[in-house]
């Protein structure tokens, strides 16, 4: 004989809500480079290239987000057609893409810029953060230039999905050493192979096969790849 089951005064499912209000200040300190013929006329609107350090240059000497990148070549005398702008991460801390995109808004009405030719790049730390940013927010920018990085995976299944048209078609060129111990070559594989798993288009990644962590000072000296930055527009 069937015998209904107790039923326990537990088991009814009730749906709650919180609500919350999150507010956040800061400061971030940066480096600008504006090229020779800022603000040029008519109103020229120029690209804007975005930098972001490694773990080595966090702390409050802003001067060291030109150890290395873009504006340690500015320092050497090079000159760009574009804004350049290096943020410096608070020591002990990460980039976050709370932090990142209250510059990027402050920039934009800061300085003449381009907003359909914003590139971004960033070595180590910065490379993961440059994959970060990148994907989450990928129609933002023009191009992606991210070097000895890598991303949490979950942004890479999930980018493709949500945000499916901005991805198949964003210009990334990722740099790894194929020597690195500090971030695996892998981390970089794995990530250019998923997006083109998930349809994009114009993702590549140079090896360089000698070099170890150090992949960025041949990258940045490259004029190759300047070129190709200032090709890509949104």
């Amino acid at each position: 004989m069937h015998r209904p089951t107790k039923k326990s005064k537990h088991s009814t499912l009730t749906t709650e809500k919180l609500s919350w209000k999150i507010t956040q200040a800061g400061d971030l300190q940066y480096l600008c480079y504006l090229p020779k013929d800022y603000p040029g006329t008519n109103g020229q609107r120029w690209p804007l290239l975005l930098f972001l350090h490694g773990a080595g240059e966090r702390g409050t000497d802003v001067q060291l987000t030109a150890v290395h990148g873009p504006l340690k070549q500015v320092k050497q005398g090079q000159e760009f057609p574009f804004i350049i702008v290096a943020p410096q991460c608070p020591a002990g801390q990460i980039w976050e893409n709370e932090r990142l995109l209250p510059l990027f808004n402050h920039v934009e009405k800061t300085f003449a810029v381009d907003t359909n030719r914003i590139y971004l790049t960033g070595i180590s730390m910065g490379g993961y953060a440059t994959w970060q940013l990148g994907l989450r927010y990928p129609g933002k920018f023009a191009a992606l230039v991210p070097i000895c990085g890598g991303s949490n995976m979950i942004e890479v299944v999930l980018g493709p999905r949500d945000k499916p048209a901005a991805i198949k078609h964003l210009p990334i060129w990722a740099f790894h050493g194929a020597k690195d111990d500090v971030v695996p070559l892998s981390e970089s594989e794995r990530v250019v192979a998923q997006l083109k798993k998930h349809g994009a288009k114009k993702v590549k990644l140079t090896v360089y096969p000698h070099a170890n962590h150090d992949s960025w000072t041949e990258t940045y000296q490259n004029p190759a790849l300047y070129e190709w930055l200032v090709k890509q527009s949104r």
